[in-house]
């Protein structure tokens, strides 16, 4: 069997962005090894292959080049094991991603997950570490984006205005996504997906603003604006009616009522 692990490490290397001394200092070796592992003339020794995979975040398995189908397969199911326990059982949600982290150390689809199972609030250090270790790795813009967003908001949670605004600011404004131009350029099955998909992320999404603009007239004292702009969003809701999805809004609804009650008082 050929083994291919110096190509892999040259191109999880190039990946990272650092050079081979750099390499080799993290890992305790001269960049004389690595060259020679990158150029097949030697290998490395077996105990550095899982300090080598723990570095890159990867399996051993996908260190020696072996088909990474069946990681990507299980890493999935766990994310979506997860995505399951978010709103019900968030300590459940994280023990599965953890579990995950102990085969897969430091994936990016893993810890990307992890910080939705966080609460930023409580945990606002822990939220920062693994946010910034993303930032600093990953060569996913997505999930880029989402770490800058985590971050911004445990930054905000520890009253630090400044790094929330900083971290944000590193965010590009986009006025289109993917979904919205596929809906315009495709047809048939695939435009209704892409259209319907899009549809219920925006709607979530304006829901939001129009609390955040609720929210901002009841700071500042003008609380019929409030009730009222919370009363559009209801609205919005029930205009919705008999769509399949809509059930999912039900937990909108009733904290839309209960900030309605509390402000009439």
């Amino acid at each position: 069997m050929e083994i291919n692990i110096g190509n892999k490490i040259k191109e999880l290397r190039k990946k990272r962005k650092i050079t081979q001394e750099q390499l080799a200092e993290c890992i305790g070796v001269s960049f004389q090894a690595v060259s020679k592992w990158e150029n097949n003339i030697a290998l490395p020794d077996i105990t550095l292959v899982p300090v080598l995979a723990q570095f890159f975040g990867v399996s051993t398995d996908e260190l020696f080049s072996y088909d990474s189908t069946e990681k990507d397969n299980e890493i999935k199911k766990l994310v979506n094991e997860s995505a399951e326990f978010r709103e019900t059982d968030a300590a459940k949600g994280r023990e599965i991603l953890e579990e995950g982290l102990k085969k897969y150390p430091d994936n990016d689809i893993l810890l990307n997950n992890l910080l939705y199972v966080i609460n930023y609030n409580e945990n606002s250090d822990e939220t920062i570490s693994i946010a910034s270790k993303l930032i600093d790795k990953t060569n996913c813009f997505e999930v880029k984006y989402d770490a800058l967003r985590f971050l911004a908001y445990a930054y905000n949670a520890k009253g630090d205005t400044e790094g929330a605004v900083s971290a944000l600011e590193q965010i590009p404004e986009i006025y289109f996504t993917k979904l919205s131009e596929m809906a315009f350029v495709l047809t048939g099955e695939p435009k209704y997906n892409a259209a319907e998909k899009q549809k219920w992320i925006s709607f979530e999404i304006l829901l939001q603003m129009m609390w955040k603009i609720a929210e901002y007239y009841r700071d500042g004292g003008e609380t019929e604006k409030a009730i009222a702009e919370t009363q559009r969003a209801l609205a919005l809701i029930s205009a919705m009616a008999g769509e399949e999805k809509i059930d999912r809004f039900n937990s909108y609804v009733e904290y839309f009522n209960s900030q309605i009650e509390l402000m009439s008082k």
